[in-house]
Protein backbone atom coordinates (compact mmCIF):
# COMPACT_ATOMS: atom_id res chain seq x y z
CA UNK A 1 0.00 0.00 0.00
CA UNK A 2 0.98 3.83 -0.71
CA UNK A 3 0.43 5.88 2.43
CA UNK A 4 -0.77 9.50 0.69
CA UNK A 5 -0.08 12.44 3.33
CA UNK A 6 -1.63 15.80 2.16
CA UNK A 7 -0.92 19.35 2.84
CA UNK A 8 -4.29 20.68 3.22
CA UNK A 9 -2.61 24.00 4.21
CA UNK A 10 -0.85 24.38 0.43
CA UNK A 11 -4.09 22.63 -0.96
CA UNK A 12 -6.41 25.73 1.03
CA UNK A 13 -3.80 28.79 -0.11
CA UNK A 14 -3.68 27.43 -3.94
CA UNK A 15 -7.04 26.91 -4.23
CA UNK A 16 -7.90 30.27 -3.14
CA UNK A 17 -5.25 32.11 -5.20
CA UNK A 18 -5.84 29.43 -7.85
CA UNK A 19 -9.65 28.93 -8.43
CA UNK A 20 -12.66 31.74 -9.18
CA UNK A 21 -14.09 33.06 -6.30
CA UNK A 22 -16.80 32.15 -5.14
CA UNK A 23 -19.36 32.39 -2.39
CA UNK A 24 -21.67 30.25 -0.17
CA UNK A 25 -25.31 29.87 0.80
CA UNK A 26 -24.60 32.57 3.55
CA UNK A 27 -22.82 35.22 1.32
CA UNK A 28 -19.20 34.14 2.40
CA UNK A 29 -16.15 33.54 1.05
CA UNK A 30 -15.78 29.29 -0.44
CA UNK A 31 -14.16 29.58 -3.11
CA UNK A 32 -11.05 27.88 -1.80
CA UNK A 33 -13.30 25.46 -0.18
CA UNK A 34 -14.32 23.93 -3.07
CA UNK A 35 -11.19 23.98 -5.25
CA UNK A 36 -10.13 21.53 -1.84
CA UNK A 37 -13.36 19.90 -2.55
CA UNK A 38 -11.91 19.17 -6.28
CA UNK A 39 -8.65 18.36 -5.83
CA UNK A 40 -9.13 15.83 -2.83
CA UNK A 41 -11.89 14.16 -4.87
CA UNK A 42 -9.00 13.51 -7.72
CA UNK A 43 -7.04 12.09 -5.52
CA UNK A 44 -9.63 9.57 -4.14
CA UNK A 45 -10.45 8.77 -7.67
CA UNK A 46 -6.75 8.05 -8.44
CA UNK A 47 -5.66 4.72 -8.51
CA UNK A 48 -3.69 3.46 -5.60
CA UNK A 49 -4.80 5.46 -3.50
CA UNK A 50 -6.25 3.70 -0.41
CA UNK A 51 -4.89 5.52 2.63
CA UNK A 52 -5.39 8.97 3.39
CA UNK A 53 -4.74 11.88 5.44
CA UNK A 54 -4.73 15.66 5.59
CA UNK A 55 -2.87 18.00 8.07
CA UNK A 56 -3.98 21.44 7.92
CA UNK A 57 -2.87 24.67 10.31
CA UNK A 58 -5.71 25.16 12.17
CA UNK A 59 -3.58 28.25 13.79
CA UNK A 60 -1.29 29.69 11.85
CA UNK A 61 1.33 30.52 14.81
CA UNK A 62 3.20 27.47 16.52
CA UNK A 63 5.61 27.34 18.99
CA UNK A 64 8.27 28.77 16.67
CA UNK A 65 6.92 32.01 16.92
CA UNK A 66 7.54 31.51 20.44
CA UNK A 67 11.48 31.26 19.35
CA UNK A 68 11.37 33.94 16.88
CA UNK A 69 9.98 37.01 17.20
CA UNK A 70 10.73 37.25 12.79
CA UNK A 71 8.59 33.78 12.49
CA UNK A 72 5.50 33.66 9.65
CA UNK A 73 2.26 34.81 11.39
CA UNK A 74 -1.14 34.80 10.16
CA UNK A 75 -1.04 38.87 9.13
CA UNK A 76 -1.04 39.49 6.11
CA UNK A 77 -3.54 36.16 5.34
CA UNK A 78 -6.77 37.40 3.44
CA UNK A 79 -9.72 37.06 6.13
CA UNK A 80 -11.84 35.41 3.79
CA UNK A 81 -8.91 33.00 3.08
CA UNK A 82 -8.50 32.45 7.28
CA UNK A 83 -12.56 32.06 7.56
CA UNK A 84 -12.43 28.71 5.52
CA UNK A 85 -10.08 26.67 7.40
CA UNK A 86 -12.70 25.46 9.67
CA UNK A 87 -15.20 24.35 7.20
CA UNK A 88 -12.54 22.86 4.79
CA UNK A 89 -11.73 20.97 8.15
CA UNK A 90 -14.86 19.88 7.91
CA UNK A 91 -14.79 19.39 4.33
CA UNK A 92 -12.21 16.91 4.81
CA UNK A 93 -13.59 14.82 7.41
CA UNK A 94 -16.49 14.65 5.15
CA UNK A 95 -14.56 13.67 2.37
CA UNK A 96 -13.44 10.53 5.15
CA UNK A 97 -10.35 11.56 5.36
CA UNK A 98 -8.34 11.53 8.69
CA UNK A 99 -8.01 15.12 9.43
CA UNK A 100 -4.81 16.89 11.82
CA UNK A 101 -5.93 20.26 12.32
CA UNK A 102 -2.55 21.22 14.20
CA UNK A 103 -2.84 24.34 16.97
CA UNK A 104 1.10 23.99 18.83
CA UNK A 105 2.73 22.50 15.82
CA UNK A 106 2.39 22.74 12.11
CA UNK A 107 0.49 21.13 9.44
CA UNK A 108 4.39 20.08 8.42
CA UNK A 109 5.25 18.67 11.92
CA UNK A 110 2.17 16.47 11.67
CA UNK A 111 3.42 15.48 8.33
CA UNK A 112 6.72 14.68 9.39
CA UNK A 113 5.43 12.75 11.90
CA UNK A 114 3.22 10.63 10.06
CA UNK A 115 6.16 9.73 7.00
CA UNK A 116 8.41 8.50 9.95
CA UNK A 117 5.80 6.68 11.82
CA UNK A 118 4.54 4.63 8.69
CA UNK A 119 7.75 4.03 6.25
CA UNK A 120 8.85 1.12 7.55
CA UNK A 121 5.35 -0.20 8.59
CA UNK A 122 4.41 -3.76 7.53
CA UNK A 123 2.62 -3.49 4.29
CA UNK A 124 3.51 -0.14 3.53
CA UNK A 125 5.44 0.39 -0.20
CA UNK A 126 5.94 4.02 0.01
CA UNK A 127 4.71 6.87 1.76
CA UNK A 128 3.80 10.05 -0.96
CA UNK A 129 3.90 13.53 0.92
CA UNK A 130 1.18 15.17 -1.43
CA UNK A 131 3.26 19.19 -1.44
CA UNK A 132 5.69 21.13 -3.01
CA UNK A 133 6.97 22.72 0.11
CA UNK A 134 10.70 22.31 0.32
CA UNK A 135 10.56 22.46 4.25
CA UNK A 136 8.99 18.74 3.40
CA UNK A 137 11.61 17.37 1.53
CA UNK A 138 14.00 16.82 4.39
CA UNK A 139 11.61 13.65 5.12
CA UNK A 140 12.50 12.03 1.92
CA UNK A 141 14.14 8.76 2.51
CA UNK A 142 15.35 7.03 -0.65
CA UNK A 143 12.47 6.30 -2.26
CA UNK A 144 10.39 5.21 0.82
CA UNK A 145 9.12 8.31 1.43
CA UNK A 146 8.82 11.08 -1.33
CA UNK A 147 7.59 14.43 -1.98
CA UNK A 148 4.83 14.43 -4.72
CA UNK A 149 4.07 17.60 -6.61
CA UNK A 150 0.72 17.22 -7.82
CA UNK A 151 -0.24 20.30 -9.78
CA UNK A 152 2.85 19.73 -12.12
CA UNK A 153 3.02 15.87 -11.52
CA UNK A 154 6.47 15.50 -9.97
CA UNK A 155 7.80 12.68 -7.87
CA UNK A 156 10.80 13.90 -5.83
CA UNK A 157 12.65 11.18 -4.16
CA UNK A 158 16.29 11.27 -2.48
CA UNK A 159 18.25 11.66 -5.74
CA UNK A 160 15.59 14.40 -6.50
CA UNK A 161 16.46 16.29 -3.75
CA UNK A 162 20.23 15.92 -3.96
CA UNK A 163 19.47 17.09 -7.54
CA UNK A 164 17.41 20.57 -6.71
CA UNK A 165 19.31 21.49 -3.22
CA UNK A 166 22.35 20.06 -3.68
CA UNK A 167 21.99 17.92 -0.19
CA UNK A 168 20.78 15.43 1.12
CA UNK A 169 17.49 15.43 3.01
CA UNK A 170 19.16 15.22 6.34
CA UNK A 171 21.07 18.59 5.52
CA UNK A 172 17.80 19.96 4.14
CA UNK A 173 17.09 22.28 7.51
CA UNK A 174 21.17 23.07 7.47
CA UNK A 175 20.70 24.39 4.32
CA UNK A 176 17.41 26.70 4.97
CA UNK A 177 19.08 27.65 7.79
CA UNK A 178 22.46 29.25 5.98
CA UNK A 179 19.99 30.46 2.71
CA UNK A 180 16.88 31.94 5.07
CA UNK A 181 13.30 31.27 4.25
CA UNK A 182 11.35 33.93 3.40
CA UNK A 183 8.19 32.87 3.54
CA UNK A 184 8.75 31.45 6.77
CA UNK A 185 10.13 35.05 8.11
CA UNK A 186 13.87 34.29 8.77
CA UNK A 187 17.11 35.74 6.70
CA UNK A 188 19.53 32.69 6.97
CA UNK A 189 23.31 33.92 7.31
CA UNK A 190 24.24 37.13 5.50
CA UNK A 191 26.49 36.62 2.20
CA UNK A 192 25.23 33.03 1.88
CA UNK A 193 23.30 31.70 -0.96
CA UNK A 194 21.95 28.16 -2.15
CA UNK A 195 25.29 27.46 -4.11
CA UNK A 196 27.17 28.19 -1.72
CA UNK A 197 25.61 26.23 1.28
CA UNK A 198 25.11 23.40 -1.42
CA UNK A 199 28.87 23.07 -1.72
CA UNK A 200 30.05 23.35 2.07
CA UNK A 201 27.29 20.95 3.23
CA UNK A 202 27.61 18.53 0.46
CA UNK A 203 30.66 17.97 2.20
CA UNK A 204 30.56 18.35 6.04
CA UNK A 205 26.25 17.88 6.01
CA UNK A 206 25.54 19.59 9.34
CA UNK A 207 26.72 22.96 10.53
CA UNK A 208 28.46 21.69 13.16
CA UNK A 209 30.46 20.16 10.41
CA UNK A 210 31.70 22.93 9.59
CA UNK A 211 35.26 24.23 10.32
CA UNK A 212 35.47 27.61 12.62
CA UNK A 213 38.04 28.97 9.86
CA UNK A 214 37.46 28.64 6.01
CA UNK A 215 41.30 27.53 5.59
CA UNK A 216 40.40 24.19 6.96
CA UNK A 217 37.81 23.86 4.50
CA UNK A 218 38.23 21.50 1.87
CA UNK A 219 36.00 22.43 -0.25
CA UNK A 220 36.52 25.15 -3.02
CA UNK A 221 33.80 27.83 -2.92
CA UNK A 222 34.13 31.50 -4.01
CA UNK A 223 34.05 34.33 -1.19
CA UNK A 224 34.95 31.54 1.36
CA UNK A 225 36.12 34.11 3.70
CA UNK A 226 33.45 36.24 3.61
CA UNK A 227 31.57 33.30 4.25
CA UNK A 228 33.55 31.40 7.30
CA UNK A 229 33.98 35.57 8.69
CA UNK A 230 29.70 35.41 8.32
CA UNK A 231 29.38 32.51 9.56
CA UNK A 232 31.41 32.72 12.78
CA UNK A 233 29.38 36.02 13.65
CA UNK A 234 26.59 34.18 13.52
CA UNK A 235 26.38 30.80 14.67
CA UNK A 236 24.04 31.29 17.30
CA UNK A 237 21.20 32.72 14.91
CA UNK A 238 22.41 29.87 12.28
CA UNK A 239 21.73 27.55 15.23
CA UNK A 240 17.89 29.06 16.30
CA UNK A 241 17.34 29.47 12.57
CA UNK A 242 18.11 25.69 11.45
CA UNK A 243 15.53 24.56 15.00
CA UNK A 244 12.85 26.57 13.13
CA UNK A 245 13.63 25.06 10.24
CA UNK A 246 13.79 21.40 11.51
CA UNK A 247 10.20 19.07 11.33
CA UNK A 248 9.43 18.08 14.49
CA UNK A 249 7.85 13.72 14.15
CA UNK A 250 6.79 13.86 18.07
CA UNK A 251 3.13 15.78 17.07
CA UNK A 252 0.30 13.92 18.94
CA UNK A 253 -1.27 11.54 16.23
CA UNK A 254 -3.89 9.57 17.88
CA UNK A 255 -4.40 7.30 14.65
CA UNK A 256 -3.36 3.95 13.84
CA UNK A 257 -2.29 3.09 10.50
CA UNK A 258 -5.60 1.11 9.87
CA UNK A 259 -7.74 4.59 10.39
CA UNK A 260 -6.21 5.82 7.37
CA UNK A 261 -7.87 3.43 5.36
CA UNK A 262 -10.51 5.42 3.33
CA UNK A 263 -13.56 3.71 3.17
CA UNK A 264 -15.70 6.31 1.35
CA UNK A 265 -17.36 9.75 1.74
CA UNK A 266 -20.07 10.70 4.79
CA UNK A 267 -22.96 11.63 2.87
CA UNK A 268 -24.88 13.39 5.40
CA UNK A 269 -22.14 15.72 6.24
CA UNK A 270 -20.89 15.83 2.89
CA UNK A 271 -24.42 17.03 1.58
CA UNK A 272 -24.53 19.51 3.50
CA UNK A 273 -21.55 21.41 3.36
CA UNK A 274 -21.63 21.15 -0.29
CA UNK A 275 -25.30 22.27 -0.28
CA UNK A 276 -23.18 25.19 1.96
CA UNK A 277 -20.77 25.80 -0.27
CA UNK A 278 -22.86 25.22 -3.67
CA UNK A 279 -21.30 22.76 -4.68
CA UNK A 280 -24.30 20.13 -5.67
CA UNK A 281 -22.63 17.62 -8.02
CA UNK A 282 -20.28 15.82 -5.82
CA UNK A 283 -22.51 13.13 -5.70
CA UNK A 284 -21.75 11.37 -9.25
CA UNK A 285 -18.36 11.74 -8.87
CA UNK A 286 -17.57 10.19 -5.43
CA UNK A 287 -15.76 7.04 -5.85
CA UNK A 288 -16.97 5.21 -2.65
CA UNK A 289 -20.03 6.11 0.46
CA UNK A 290 -19.57 4.86 4.03
CA UNK A 291 -22.10 2.54 5.09
CA UNK A 292 -25.08 4.43 6.55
Amino acid sequence: MKVHLVDGTYELFRAHYGAPPAVGADGAAAGATRGLLHTLLALLASPGVTHVACAFDHVIESFRNDLYEGYKTSEGVPPELLAQFPVAERLTHALGIVVWPMVEMEADDALATAAARWAEADGVEQVVICSPDKDLAQCVRGTRVVCLDRRQRKLMDEAGVREKFGVLPASLPDWLALVGDSADGYPGVPRWGAKSASTVLARYARLEGIPEYEREWDVAVRGAAALGASLRAHRTEAALFRRLATLRTDAELPESLEDLRWCGARRDELQEICRWIGEMEVASRMPAWRPS
